[in-house]
């Protein structure tokens, strides 16, 4: 069976960002939206220097929201000036239009339905080092769901099917290791990763995170 998804609605509004950059500079744009979803926006024009992870305000009319930074696009890449947020209220309207019910994510069923019959996963945000093979410096990203098997990490360019990896991830104040690789790729959204080793102690750090999380038993 698929996820239930939010999905996107692909329109160009005009929308105010502001907060504090990666240089603790306080910054206020007026750039635009390339498509909302209930949960969130990818904004395109942006000028500031914004980590993932930040939260930062975003103005719609009157409207006003707060939004987690989930990916930003790269220097010298078709994603520069691109943000993706993740709206932290959801439960408070934003958007002024109807947009589409949420809907299973086909990509999803097909492409990592086997994983998800063995573990359950969960929405989350925690930020992972990934160190693919060969790579001269690792790359940073946030894992947004995340099982005793895998994860979904969420990056513009992705990485190819088939890459191994080294995967750190923070789980509250610790990091976690494992060796890994990349399941399916989807440009503009991001990777799926399969754990493919963890050492004991890791993987029941891991559990215990992940049992917090839900009353559901985990695999």
């Amino acid at each position: 069976m698929g996820q239930r998804r939010e999905p996107r609605k692909t329109v160009s509004l005009p929308v105010r960002i502001f907060g504090t950059d990666v240089h603790g500079r306080p910054f206020s744009e007026n750039v635009s939206t390339l498509n909302v979803s209930r949960d969130g926006a990818a904004l395109s024009g942006v000028q500031a220097e914004i980590k993932v992870g930040e939260i930062i305000g975003l103005t719609y009319g009157k409207n006003k929201g707060r939004f987690r930074v989930t990916w930003v696009g790269q220097p010298a890449t078709p994603q520069i000036g691109r943000v993706g947020l993740l709206n932290v209220s959801p439960a408070k309207p934003l958007w002024d239009f109807p947009l589409p019910e949420p809907s299973l994510d086909e990509f999803r069923r097909h492409s990592m339905g086997a994983e998800r019959r063995k573990h359950t996963r969960l929405k989350c945000v925690n930020s992972v080092e990934l160190q693919p093979g060969g790579a001269a410096a690792p790359i940073w990203g946030k894992a947004v769901d995340l099982s005793m098997g895998g994860c979904f990490v969420e990056m513009p360019i992705p990485l190819p099917v088939g890459t191994k990896l080294k995967l750190g991830l923070w789980v509250k104040e610790t990091k976690l290791w494992a060796t890994a690789k990349v399941v399916n790729s989807r440009p503009g959204f991001g990777i799926g990763i399969e754990f493919t080793e963890m050492s004991p102690e890791d993987a029941e750090r891991l559990k215990q995170f992940l049992q917090g999380m839900t009353r559901i038993p985990l695999k």
